[in-house]
């Protein structure tokens, strides 16, 4: 006999992440916070560790090799134990080849 159960699927992203492991600076409210990313992607990020006092929207400067960093806004989506996901808000062109160039070859 056959039986089928109901499971949630799960969720799917859109854009693969890449591990990465390095600083990255918050701005809020005036305020500077040096953190460290776990992961990113040309959506958002992983940041490590707690942060009970960050939601709503930040700004996150991201330095990658090289030299280029992208500075952007973006919006606290998802908090856990371990850390929090942003979700960047629109990169303008010259972020988004900055970012591919970034992530393309580490990619699995």
């Amino acid at each position: 006999m056959l039986t089928i159960t109901a499971q949630t699927p799960m969720p799917t992203r859109f854009h693969p992440r890449v591990d990465v492991g390095f600083m990255v600076k918050l701005l809020i409210g005036g305020k500077s916070l040096v953190v460290k990313a776990e992961d990113v992607s040309m959506a958002g990020c992983r940041l490590v560790g707690d942060f009970p006092d960050l939601h709503g929207r930040v700004t996150i400067c991201l330095p990658l090799p090289e030299g280029e960093q992208i500075v952007t806004e973006a919006t606290v989506r998802h908090r856990t134990s371990e850390g929090l996901g942003l979700e960047f808000d629109d990169l303008d062109w010259d972020e988004m080849f900055v970012m591919a160039r970034f992530l393309h070859p580490r990619l699995p």
